[in-house]
């Protein structure tokens, strides 16, 4: 039998237990936030687009559209499933610099922005990263395997990477 496969747009967030594979494509500048916890096998994705609502018009905003946001998110749903936050371990993928030659020299990138927005909320949470594919000049793609752990990373012009 196939694990349920869940595909996760741009600001949204989705929540599973095993079996099922959570994903998001087309990473840009924009971060999937994957959390998982090993022992209960839960885990979610958060497809972040901005670091912080104070980049976006909106303010009141879904919390998954922002790295600051998305974290508390995701651990409110999972907990809601059975997880713990102390066994909660971390990945990050994407944040590329997609139009790096259109800005001006010495200008942090929208996916640099939003890397260490994700980084600085999982720190807060106390939550531990354990790998990331991060950064570039490319677009990726990251599917969770809730039953293994495992997060697989594809880009067309650079492969498959197993995190």
């Amino acid at each position: 039998m196939t694990a349920p496969r869940v595909l996760v747009g741009i600001s949204e967030l989705e929540v599973a237990r095993a079996p099922a594979v959570i994903g998001a494509l087309g990473l840009g500048s924009c971060v999937a936030i994957i959390l998982h916890d090993a022992e209960a096998k839960i885990g979610g994705l958060a497809h972040v687009l901005l670091p912080s609502p104070g980049v976006g018009r909106r303010k009141q905003d879904l919390p998954a559209r922002y790295a600051t946001t998305a974290v508390e998110g995701l651990l409110v749903r999972l907990r809601e499933l059975g997880a713990a936050t102390p066994r909660m371990t971390a990945r990050l993928v994407g944040g590329a610099s997609m139009f790096a030659g259109l800005q001006p020299p010495g200008t942090i990138q929208m996916g640099e922005r939003n890397v260490h927005a994700a980084r600085d909320s999982l720190h807060r949470h106390g939550i531990r990263l354990i790998g990331e594919v991060v950064g570039g000049d490319y677009g990726r793609s990251v599917e969770l395997d809730v039953e293994t752990g495992k997060v697989r990373v594809s880009s067309y012009m650079h492969g498959t990477t197993e995190l």
